[in-house]
């Protein structure tokens, strides 16, 4: 059997949702021909289980594997751009590496939005809030088109960034930091699970709805009037009650999100910089259950390795002008100019 074969009959156990059997064969198929750019885009997709449950760490690298394969040879395919940076970054916390891979799409479509929105809101989790703006920055000063569905994930995003823009650099978690007073904070908060934002609604702001309702009768004429007034009323609150609740869930949570940025960093870099104390506690078990099976795997492997960070390790970020010399943005004189103003 020739390639194409072996193609079609991936394809076929594909459409019959038997994924084991169109990985098989989609294996034989780029066996037989390497080049054969659909056979190893049926691999990456055949190595993942059916939609909504989460890929086991050899499902995830296999898939992994074959994406790169794929924009290797069709660099293209902007789907399988999309598919590589939620592996890298959602399924196996390789954030740095998820970083460069957007980075990368850089090069072949650098009109495409969607890479610098994925790299701010990266930085952004690894507490990186300065260079999340000038990557959203980017956007506007590159004049990108930007869809309506990305335009509000944009804007939620800069604000995010600009209020943590508005605080003092010092009070950002740094996990790196071995003396930082974030490592205090988890260790008081340590012994519960975070609180949820719904509990918190429901404690400060349900109890005043109820009272809202029960004296509105009393205090509101009756009529459409007063239907309209209590309601406007009900409806304020509630509005104002859910954006408080979410303002004190994340104060209240601080200690957790800190947890778990510490817990992103240690799947990125491979470094163990969480204490024994704090790995064995509830709120560490509780953000340990909710993330990917694959994202777990790769977390044991890295606390049994027990690699601690090396002194003075300093955090690396890819360069995020790299695409630019390729458009012919960056010119030798000004080279040449920024290298004479840097020995200066």
């Amino acid at each position: 059997m020739g390639a194409e074969d072996h193609y079609l009959d991936a394809v076929e156990a594909y459409d019959e949702g038997d994924f084991e059997t169109a990985y098989a064969s989609a294996r034989l198929a780029v066996k037989e021909d390497p080049t054969h750019v659909d056979a190893w885009q049926l691999c990456a997709e055949s190595a993942l289980p059916p939609k909504g449950e989460s890929p086991t760490l050899k499902q995830a690298a296999q898939s992994l594997a074959s994406v790169k394969k794929i924009i290797a040879i069709e660099p293209d395919r902007t789907a399988m751009w999309f598919l590589g940076g939620r592996l890298l970054s959602d399924e196996l916390g390789l954030l740095n590496e998820a970083l460069e891979w957007w980075q990368q799409l850089r090069h072949h479509m650098p009109n495409e939005v969607t890479p610098l929105v994925e790299q701010a809101t990266l930085l952004a989790d690894m507490g990186l809030y300065t260079e999340a703006r000038f990557r959203l920055e980017a956007i506007t000063q590159e004049n990108m088109d930007v869809s309506g569905q990305q335009y509000a994930k944009i804007s939620q995003l800069h604000k995010m960034v600009m209020a943590a823009s508005l605080q003092d650099s010092s009070e950002f978690f740094r996990p790196w930091e071995k003396h930082h007073n974030g490592w205090g904070a988890i260790e008081m908060k340590m012994r519960k699970p975070p609180v949820s934002e719904s509990f918190l609604f429901m404690t400060t702001t349900v109890p005043i709805l109820l009272l809202e309702v029960l004296f509105s009768n009393r205090f509101v004429e009756q009529g459409w009037g007063g239907f309209c007034l209590t309601t406007l009323l009900i409806f304020g609150t509630v509005l104002f009650g859910m954006r408080f609740s979410r303002r004190i869930f994340r104060r209240v949570n601080r200690p957790a999100f800190n947890l778990l940025r510490a817990m992103n960093f240690e799947a990125s870099s491979g470094y163990v910089v969480i204490s024994e104390e704090i790995r064995t506690s509830v709120l560490y078990v509780y953000i340990m259950q909710r993330k990917p099976m694959a994202w777990q795997e790769r977390m044991l492997k890295i606390i049994d390795d027990k690699t601690k960070l090396p002194g003075g390790w300093k955090q690396t970020l890819p360069d995020f002008e790299s695409h630019l010399d390729e458009l012919g943005h960056i010119e030798e004189d000004e080279e040449e100019q920024f290298s004479a103003f840097e020995e200066e």
